[in-house]
């Protein structure tokens, strides 16, 4: 199911095919490229599904949302130099998802809020 942990990739990587299984963090649209912040226990990596370059992944990666539970299968790609992030220790690269399947979806997520008593002035 699953080859390497998230936060275990670097340069050293790149042009491998990797499983990784982890939680959606995070996803971003930016004009029509799908970014997905995916984490588990040892780190995060971004992931991108490209309809040009990764379509068959595209569809399903409309549909993430924050806590789904994924296995992605990719390949390691170095990032552009514009979209370098040296402070994640998976900054220099990302992966180009060719599938995607939604392990765990989430529904509503109820926000829960703790009140703690105010202490009286005298």
């Amino acid at each position: 199911m699953r080859t390497h942990y998230c936060g275990e990739l670097r340069a050293s990587d790149i042009g491998k095919t990797v499983n990784l299984c982890g939680w959606v963090d995070r996803r971003r649209d930016h004009g029509g490229v799908i970014f997905i912040d995916l984490r588990d226990r040892s780190g995060t990596v971004q992931v991108v599904s490209d309809p040009q370059r990764t379509p068959d992944s595209y569809q399903k990666a409309e549909t993430l949302r924050s806590e789904y539970v994924v296995q992605i299968c990719g390949i390691v790609s170095q990032r552009p130099p514009e979209s370098l992030n040296p402070k994640i220790a998976t900054g220099e690269i990302e992966i180009y998802a060719e599938s995607i399947e939604i392990l765990n979806g989430v529904g509503e997520i109820a926000a829960v809020f703790w009140f703690l008593p105010l202490k009286a002035s005298r």
